[in-house]
């Protein structure tokens, strides 16, 4: 027998033995942070904020961060699935989107939480529980009821299960008989507990939920601000982001859907971000901002469709192209100076090592 087979009969876990260090959401909150953080824990300094915490609403696939476009150091997000060869044909589109737009969306958002929440308590937890009703309600009402029938069918089972070894006993049912329904009996009490345990979980999930508000609340109460978002505030209120593709491509200003789904609460909205009523003046003038929005794509078509748009980006393409490397060249420089960055040809030249042979004890 090894020696490491030895040590890990022993280093079996005992759970509840001792009291907790710290609480069980602080502890899950560092295993959600250290699982996201996979790339750059050294050299890149401080992991990008919303690593691991956005996806691609279409695709569902997992978003990761650049940390500079086109010569600008600007950290955007991408599809991964995008990107993956042949490109779109996971996903069709990259679903970009800077990094500082959902950090402010998130700022902003928590900031009217806690704004609502401490004008009105009350209403904020109502609201919270009626989102989650409404998310959930028509799923759970499906579980307990389920939940009632595979509960009343065990009873069942148990009883029969007596009834076949009673049988059996006083030699009304064959041994053959008897084993083949022992059998089936047993097959489906299996298959049943662990349905029942799995549909039990859900619903006291549920139900623990509607006390999530208030938890949401003193999270909330922990901190003064949220102007500055860090890696560990985020991954505290964040469970997750889905992120849609822009609503026109190739615009300087457009909308683009983003929808935050907080711990404890889901997706809640506050009243501030929800739609609201314009005037009528407001209306033309975001009609007329959308039609001069459309004049101009549909001009971008037309030229590109003429070639002109064609012949124009080839003249500048040069000019372009030296303002880009330029750019990609003062980022690599800076990092360089900083030590996170060197290329593999000013690295030191070492001899390759000849691995030494190691022995282990057995007993």
């Amino acid at each position: 027998m090894r020696i490491s087979n030895i040590k890990n009969r022993f280093c079996l876990p005992f759970e509840n033995t001792h009291a907790p260090i710290i609480d069980q959401e602080t502890f899950d909150n560092v295993q959600r942070i250290r699982g996201n953080v996979k790339r750059y824990p050294d050299g890149w300094g401080e992991a990008a904020p919303l690593t691991g915490l956005m996806y691609c609403a279409d695709c569902g696939g997992k978003m990761y961060v650049h940390r500079s476009n086109n010569g600008k150091r600007v950290h955007q997000y991408t599809c991964a699935q995008y990107g993956k060869v042949p490109i779109g044909t996971l996903c069709p589109t990259q679903h970009r989107i800077n990094e500082s737009v959902v950090l402010d969306l998130i700022s902003g958002m928590l900031r009217a939480i806690a704004d609502y929440a401490k004008s009105d308590r009350a209403a904020f937890v109502r609201e919270v529980q009626e989102a989650q009703a409404s998310q959930q309600d028509s799923d759970i009402k499906k579980k307990k009821r389920r939940l009632s029938a595979a509960q009343k069918r065990a009873g069942e089972l148990e009883r029969l299960v007596c009834k076949i070894y009673e049988d059996n006993a006083l030699g009304r049912l064959p041994d053959a008989r008897y084993a083949a329904l022992d059998a089936q009996y047993a097959k489906e009490q299996e298959a049943l507990a662990a349905e029942i345990t799995e549909l039990e979980k859900a619903v006291s999930s549920y139900d623990q939920g509607k006390k999530s508000a208030e938890k949401f609340i003193a999270l909330i109460d922990k901190y003064q601000g949220f102007e500055n978002m860090t890696n560990t505030m985020l991954n505290e209120f964040v469970e997750k982001i889905l992120v849609h593709e822009r609503d026109r491509k190739g615009s300087i200003e457009t909308t683009q859907a983003v929808e935050v789904y907080f711990n404890f609460v889901g997706k809640y909205i506050p009243p501030v971000f929800r739609d609201v009523e314009l005037t009528q003046e407001e209306q033309e003038a975001l009609r007329k901002k959308e039609e001069l929005k459309d004049k101009r794509h549909q001009a971008y078509l037309r030229r590109k469709a003429s070639g002109w748009q064609r012949q124009y980006e080839e003249r500048t393409r040069a000019a372009k192209k030296a303002k880009i490397d330029a750019g990609k060249a003062a980022i690599r420089a800076e990092d360089m100076a900083k030590g996170i960055y060197a290329r593999v040809a000013d690295l030191p030249r070492q001899e390759p090592k000849r691995a030494a042979m190691q022995v282990r004890p057995t007993l």
